[in-house]
């Protein structure tokens, strides 16, 4: 009875927080590898390209709530995400008409596009902060617990209730709804078999017709995609803050990194072992080891090894250690 308390007091604080954040900073990787892959730089206007797919999500969510229009028990900003995908998709696409195009055109180096990201990354910020305030907004209207803990303990008699929040579940479903039909796209379409030709070898897609300002835009739009999604899923499951999706820039670079940049499938992998290693580093492990150690072991303190002020820090000396030891990633992507 202990282990199974100790294991319900471990999914609620480590395993399923983990599962759905990792889902997060996988969409957002995602985003990252498929812009580094395609157009070969980094985008550092990442966080905040998800913190304006969230923002214009959120617009239109108070609009349809100002309606009466809901999907209750589903938050209604689902019923807004498509809005908020193709507001983003726009605004990337503008962006890339009227910025980037110019340094393409000019056959500047990566590091030059990088540059350009940075502003385009403070420009993004200024605009999200003046829209809608740089503080914290609450949008989830929807349904808290798909489990609540004290009725997990009527059901089970343990001592740990389980609680299962709906945003959890819902950025669970959603990402493996995502990642499916965009490997799908990526493999199955002929667009998407463009892209990864233009991925792999540029001057050879183009000798064989393909059309590289449609895989540009096609590029920009699943990035769009990704990122709101993943800005979206993460305003609901915690909250939405313009700086907080300026600081999610580290591990989801790291995510990307660790996976290996380019690689769609390493993407996925690194936001997980980001995520875990995140949770489980700064998670207070008492509760558990009180079930699971003998009466002469049981820890007085916390027996927590890092505060969770150092989340970020985790990420970074994942992300140097990566660097330093395997520049291609654990699924050999491109070197960085």
């Amino acid at each position: 009875m202990d282990f199974l308390n100790a294991f319900v007091a471990l999914s609620n604080f480590v395993l399923i927080p983990a599962t759905a954040y990792g889902s997060q900073l996988a969409l957002g990787a995602l985003g990252v590898t498929l812009i580094y892959g395609i157009l070969r730089f980094s985008n550092f206007a990442h966080g905040d390209t998800m913190a304006f797919g969230a923002m214009v999500t959120i617009l239109v969510t108070w609009l349809f709530q100002a309606m009466g229009l809901s999907i209750y028990p589903l938050p209604t900003a689902l019923l807004a995400l498509p809005f908020g995908i193709a507001g983003t998709a726009l605004m990337m696409l503008a962006t890339d008409r009227w910025v980037y195009r110019f340094y393409r055109e000019q056959k500047a180096k990566p590091i030059i596009l990088v540059m350009v990201s940075l502003g385009v990354m403070f420009i993004l910020n200024g605009v999200v902060r003046v829209i809608i305030g740089p503080g914290e907004q609450n949008f989830n209207d929807g349904a808290r617990f798909i489990m609540r803990a004290k009725d997990f303990k009527v059901m089970t008699g343990l001592k740990e209730g389980l609680a299962f929040k709906s945003s959890q579940g819902i950025t669970i479903v959603v990402t493996v709804i995502a990642v499916i039909a965009l490997f799908w796209f990526l493999n199955r379409t002929r667009t998407g078999k463009s892209m990864r030709a233009y991925s792999d070898n540029e001057d050879l897609a183009l000798l064989s017709g393909i059309n590289p300002e449609k895989v540009v835009r096609v590029t920009w739009i699943l990035a769009a995609i990704l990122a709101t999604t993943a800005g979206v899923l993460y305003g609901l499951d915690k909250a939405f803050k313009p700086f907080t999706y300026f600081q999610l820039l580290l591990p989801i670079f790291a995510a990307a990194i660790v996976g290996g940049l380019g690689n769609p499938l390493g993407a996925i992998a690194g936001g997980y072992i980001i995520a875990f290693s995140e949770v489980t580093l700064t998670y207070a492990w008492k509760k558990v080891a009180v079930y699971v150690l003998p009466e002469s072991l049981k820890p007085d303190g916390l027996v927590q090894l890092l505060s969770t002020d150092y989340k970020f820090a985790v990420s970074f000396a994942i992300l140097v250690v990566v660097l330093i030891f395997k520049p291609y990633g654990l699924f050999r992507g491109k070197a960085v």
